[in-house]
C-alpha cells in the first residue's frame, strides 16, 4: 500500500489549535459510557458495584485521554484519521454498552471491545509518525504500546477468566500497567499543543457535569413533579454551578497559561499530571455526585444509605481535592478553603444518612455554593486579575 501523504495526518501548523467537530462527536461514545458507570452503580448502589463502577471509570478515561493526546498530535479532520476514530468510536460504543455487566456476563465483550479501542489508538498513532517521518513520534509509540496493549490485554484476560477473585486482579493489574506505564516509560519526546488539549479536558469536564444533570432529571422524572421535587432539582443544579464555577473562573485559565509558558519537556509532564491524572477524580467526583444526587431525588423523604451518601458528599469533596491538587501542581500551593470545605464535606456523610435526602442535598449545596460565595469576595481582585490576563 502506498504510503499516506504527512500533509494528510499531519496537525495544521497554527497558534491556536481548535478542538474538531469530530473530536467532540467522537466523545459521544464516552458520554453514554459515563452515563451507563453512574446508572450501573445508581440502579442498585452497594460498595462493591461503586468500586466496580470507579474501576470502568478509570479505564474508560483512560482511553478517552490516550485519543485527546491522539487528537493533540494528529489533524482529526483528515480522511484517513477519520476512518480510524469513526472505526474507534464504534469498537467504544460496544464497551459502553457492555459497562453495566463489565465484570459479569458481558466481561470478555467488554474486554475485546476495549483491546479493539486501544488498538485503533496505537495503530492510527503508528501511522501519523509514519506519515510524519517522525522517529521521535515513532519511539514514543513504541514506549507507549509497550504497556498499554498489555494492560488492555489483561482485561481480555479477565473476561475470560470465571473467577470473581482472578477477574479483579487483572482489573487492578490493568490500570496498574496502564497508569504506571506512562510514569515509568517517561514523557520524552512528546509535544503538546498546550490551547487544544486544555480546552479538550475542559469540555469533557463539562461533558461530566452534563452527565449529573442528566441524572437529576431521571430522578425527578421518577416522581410526581410537586415542590419538593422542584426544591430538590433546584438545590442539585445550584451544585452543579458550582462545580462549574470552581472549575471554570479561574483554574481553568491558570491550567491552560501554565501549560502555554512550560517549556517542551515541562508541558509534556504538566500534561500528563495536570490533565491525564487529576482530571480523573474531578470527573469521578462529578459522577459520584450523579449518582448520589440521583438515589437522593428518587427518595426525598426517606434517608439515603450509605453508598448513596458518601456519593454525594464524598463526590464533591472529591472534586474540590482534586482543583487544589491541580493548583498545587501548576502554583506550587494548595488551596486551602477548598481543602476545609471537603473535610466539612466527608464529615457530613453521616449526618447525610440521618436526615432526609431533600436536607443531605440542601447541605452539600449549602456548602458547595457557600464555598465559590466566598471566594468571590475574599479573592476578588486576584481573580479580576486573572480573568483579564486571560481576556487579552
Amino acid at each position: 500500500m502506498r504510503a499516506a501523504d504527512p500533509k494528510l495526518l499531519e496537525a495544521p501548523v497554527e497558534d491556536r489549535k481548535r478542538v474538531t467537530s469530530l473530536e467532540l462527536f467522537f466523545d459521544l461514545v464516552f458520554v453514554f459510557a459515563i452515563t451507563q458507570v453512574s446508572t450501573f452503580v445508581a440502579s442498585s448502589p452497594t460498595w462493591t458495584r461503586l468500586l466496580e463502577g470507579m474501576a470502568i471509570l478509570a479505564v474508560v478515561w483512560f482511553a478517552w485521554s490516550c485519543y485527546a493526546w491522539l487528537g493533540n498530535t494528529a489533524d482529526a479532520e483528515q480522511e484517513l484519521v477519520r476512518v480510524m476514530l469513526l472505526g474507534a468510536m464504534a469498537a467504544m460504543l460496544i464497551v459502553s454498552l457492555a459497562v453495566p455487566h463489565a465484570f459479569g456476563a458481558d466481561a470478555l465483550i467488554f474486554g475485546v471491545a476495549y483491546f479493539v479501542v486501544r488498538l485503533a489508538h496505537i495503530g492510527t498513532y503508528t501511522l501519523v509518525a509514519r506519515a510524519q517521518h517522525d522517529t521521535t513520534l515513532a519511539s514514543v509509540v513504541g514506549r507507549l504500546s509497550s504497556t498499554m496493549l498489555p494492560a488492555a490485554a489483561l482485561l481480555v484476560l479477565a473476561g475470560a477468566l470465571s473467577s470473581g477473585t482472578a477477574r479483579a486482579v487483572c482489573w487492578v493489574a490493568a490500570l496498574g500497567v496502564d497508569y504506571g506505564g506512562i510514569v515509568a516509560r517517561g514523557v520524552e519526546g512528546w509535544r503538546i499543543n498546550p490551547s487544544h488539549f486544555a480546552e479538550r479536558h475542559g469540555l469533557i469536564i463539562i461533558i461530566a457535569l452534563g452527565e449529573s444533570i442528566v441524572s437529576l432529571g431521571v430522578g425527578a422524572s421518577r416522581i410526581p413533579l410537586g415542590a419538593r421535587v422542584i426544591v430538590g432539582a433546584l438545590l442539585g443544579i445550584a451544585v452543579a454551578a458550582a462545580l462549574w464555577w470552581a472549575y471554570f473562573d479561574v483554574v481553568a485559565l491558570v491550567a491552560e497559561r501554565r501549560l502555554q509558558t512550560a517549556d517542551e519537556r515541562e508541558q509534556a509532564l504538566i500534561a500528563r499530571d495536570s490533565f491525564t491524572f487529576l482530571h480523573l477524580p474531578m470527573v469521578a467526583g462529578i459522577v459520584l455526585f450523579a449518582i448520589g444526587v440521583k438515589r437522593a431525588l428518587i427518595h426525598l423523604d426517606t434517608h439515603l444509605g450509605a453508598v448513596g451518601a458518601t456519593a454525594l458528599c464524598g463526590g464533591i469533596a472529591l472534586y474540590l481535592l482534586s482543583l487544589s491538587a491541580l493548583k498545587r501542581r501548576n502554583i506550587g500551593s494548595f488551596n486551602r478553603p477548598r481543602i476545609v470545605v471537603a473535610a466539612i464535606l466527608v464529615a457530613l456523610i453521616p449526618a447525610a444518612r440521618a436526615v432526609p435526602a431533600l436536607v443531605a442535598i440542601a447541605l452539600v449545596a449549602c456548602a458547595a455554593c457557600g464555598l465559590i460565595a466566598f471566594e468571590l469576595v475574599r479573592y476578588n481582585e486576584s481573580r479580576a486579575r486573572i480573568r483579564h490576563l486571560g481576556s487579552e
